[in-house]
């Protein structure tokens, strides 16, 4: 019983994390286009509210124990992504690469929850 409850407090803590990130993205969309249209994206809007909508979906499935296996390979895949197009700490400098850097690493570590959540 203790296992499935930690089990349960782990998918709910990991997929609100998304959850949360997605909203926010939808909260600050304007600055994200904007930060995202810089960088070269293209349709930099569409791939925000998709991405964002993903976030917020998949997260919620593996919140509440929902198609796990599916949303969790979702978001990994999604954070595959991100690490590599937008945490791109190789490219960077000083501050800015270790801040990419430590962010690139904790999302290896997310990676690690989604594969464990999936396998519950």
């Amino acid at each position: 019983m203790l296992a499935q409850t930690v089990q349960a407090l782990g998918a709910l803590l990991i997929g609100g994390v998304f959850v949360w990130a997605g909203v926010e993205h939808f909260v600050k969309f304007k600055p994200m286009t904007e930060y995202l249209a810089a960088r070269q994206f293209p349709a930099p809007a569409f791939l925000l509210a998709a991405s964002s909508a993903l976030e917020i979906v998949a997260g919620l499935l593996v919140a509440v124990g929902i198609a796990v296996p599916f949303a969790a390979g979702a978001l990994v895949v999604f954070t595959l992504a991100v690490n590599m197009l937008l945490l791109r700490f190789w490219a960077c400098e000083g501050l800015e690469r270790q801040t990419s850097r430590s962010a690139f690493l904790v999302n290896f570590a997310v990676i690690g929850g989604l594969l464990l959540a999936a396998t519950v």
